[in-house]
């Protein structure tokens, strides 16, 4: 580790550059796109560039690797992507619903804690929703990649991350956790109407 160390100090203070901070955006695209968790990335966006400006650098490449998995979902790995999925119930019941309650759907699913960045790109990308929604749905991720940009810049170094996410909640953080868990009700609310429907309409005429 201490031999990694100087290579690591090195790409950090690459980034760190004008030059670096414009990389940042499609390394994270990629990071996105390659079905990683977006936490670590997201805070050593906020140790690197601060709150807002990693937020905003976070923001785009979020939005350019939703976009881009989105595309690969619905049009090359079909196949693929049903099966990553198949471990992932509520995914699968979004991909019905989603044709049915469209926008406000994918925005409050973006604010809910429940359901993994990554592979509800996927999932949205197998389902009926219009590329205009989902990509206006992605505002809804803006609370949370403010949220991790400000605990990476809080803690100022990679190696506080832990000490970080492990330490007490501040008011900003329990009001992010209390928006989550009301998003998710009402995605298990709309998914379960949507489900009704279907079969009502599906139903004997």
């Amino acid at each position: 580790m201490a031999e990694l160390t100087p290579a690591l100090d090195t790409v950090l203070e690459l980034l760190r550059s004008p030059l670096g901070a414009v990389l940042f955006v499609p390394l994270y695209a990629l990071w996105v796109t390659l079905l990683l968790p977006g936490v670590w990335a997201s805070m050593l966006a906020g140790v690197l560039y601060g709150t807002w400006g990693g937020s905003a650098l976070v923001f785009l490449g979020a939005c350019l690797g939703a976009v881009a998995t989105f595309l690969l979902g619905r049009h090359w790995l079909h196949d693929w992507a049903s099966q990553r999925l198949a471990s992932w119930p509520r995914l699968q019941a979004i991909e019905t619903a989603v044709s049915r309650e469209g926008l406000r759907l994918v925005l409050l699913t973006r604010l809910s804690p429940a359901f993994p960045f990554s592979l509800l790109n996927l999932a949205y990308g197998l389902s009926a929703v219009s590329l205009r929604d989902y990509s206006i749905g992605l505002i809804g991720i803006l609370p949370g990649t403010v949220l991790f940009c400000a605990l990476g810049a809080l803690a100022g170094d990679v190696a506080r991350f832990g000490e970080v996410l492990s330490g007490e909640a501040d008011g900003f953080t329990w009001a992010l956790r209390i928006v989550g868990v009301l998003a998710t009700l009402a995605v298990v609310w709309l998914v379960g109407r949507a489900a009704q429907r279907a079969l009502q309409s599906d139903g004997p005429k």
